[in-house]
């Protein structure tokens, strides 16, 4: 059965968490519960990456930069009844970079799906996915920046925050009764 959010302003659902924490997995099913849109940064990145040729590790983070900036762009331009499931590393960003992007998208609302996993959970997933990952996302060299990363990661907090956790099997129930509540709340 879908669910309708119907916010009070203009309001973002920011699925955050490292690579191959489980962002996409969740997006993707909220997207379905409460037929809302979704933006990730590899969705807008990914196909500028296919346009180029060795893409070293900071021409990604170009990219990466650039997709972050155009899904605040497009959310600054689309109108406040619109919730917005946004899937990204936002700890790639700073936080200020951030809350600053949030205020020129007119965002008034932050709730945030926090995905934790431990750093051999993050390294095995990752190396799972080496062989269908895209040309210019990094490689096996960055397993162990990956494992320290998954170490000291923590959510924004920039409003409520629900954590999954990555160690336990994924019940989705918990998540969209948690963000349908967040939303309907004056």
């Amino acid at each position: 059965m879908k669910r309708h959010l119907v916010p009070d302003c203009k309001t973002v659902i920011l699925i955050n968490g490292i690579p191959a924490s489980g962002k996409s997995t969740i997006t993707r099913q909220l997207s379905e519960a409460f037929s809302l849109p979704l933006l990730t940064i590899d969705g807008i990145k990914e196909p500028f990456m296919a346009r180029f040729t060795d893409i070293d590790r900071p021409f990604n983070r170009q990219l990466g930069c650039a997709a972050y900036e155009v899904i605040w762009s497009i959310i600054g331009h689309s109108p406040a009844s619109v919730v917005w499931l946004v899937d990204a590393w936002f700890g790639f960003q700073s936080r200020e970079t951030l809350l600053r992007l949030l205020q020129q998208a007119g965002v008034e609302k932050v709730v945030e799906v926090w995905n934790h996993i431990t750093p051999e959970l993050a390294v095995t997933r990752y190396a799972m996915r080496l062989q269908d990952r895209k040309p210019g996302h990094p490689g096996e060299e960055y397993l162990p920046e990956l494992a320290l990363l998954a170490e000291h990661a923590e959510p924004m907090r920039l409003g409520p925050v629900f954590t999954v956790d990555q160690q336990q099997p994924l019940d989705i129930k918990p998540v969209i009764s948690w963000i349908d509540a967040q939303i309907r709340k004056e």
